[in-house]
């Protein structure tokens, strides 16, 4: 797999039937290692490991439903009243992570309310606070550490 511009971590790898699977901390079981599975893993690791964010307090590929139609966001944090309070959407390093990833995720926002969006591919990332008033949002220059959450987290 690609090296990311992630912090490196202690990958669980095995392999059944001729196909790679990591161990993902979260589901607490193997899933398929593809390049998409790969960047949730690292960020994952990244978001426990780095920010402190709580493993009890996270979901992956957490079902949404957006204009009557099931979908996935990819991480999903929550605060300890279980509001969620960031979605995480991710992809292969090889896709570009802009502006129609942020509208991915801003779409799942739209049932799920959080106040902080990040996409990544593992080499880029960007972190946007989405603004009190709903009609904006502020790129930020860092992924806010847990306790910077708690503003938030009330």
């Amino acid at each position: 797999m690609q090296q990311l511009n992630l912090p490196p971590f202690d990958a669980k790898i095995a392999e059944e039937k001729g196909k790679k699977r990591i161990f993902d901390v979260i589901r607490k079981k193997y899933v398929a290692l593809t390049p998409e599975e790969w960047v949730r893993q690292h960020f994952i690791h990244l978001m426990v490991d780095y920010l402190r964010y709580p493993l009890g307090l996270m979901a992956v590929e957490k079902m949404v439903v957006v204009n009557q139609l099931r979908q996935r966001a990819d991480i999903v944090l929550y605060n300890r009243q279980l509001k969620p309070v960031l979605i995480v959407e991710c992809k292969a390093s090889e896709v570009e992570v802009g502006q129609e990833t942020l509208n991915q995720a801003a779409r799942y926002n739209i049932s799920l309310g959080v106040k902080y969006l990040v996409v990544t591919n593992g080499l880029t990332t960007y972190c946007v606070e989405i603004n009190s008033n709903r009609d904006g949002y502020q790129l930020l220059s860092e992924l806010p550490a847990f306790e910077k959450l708690a503003e938030f987290m009330a």
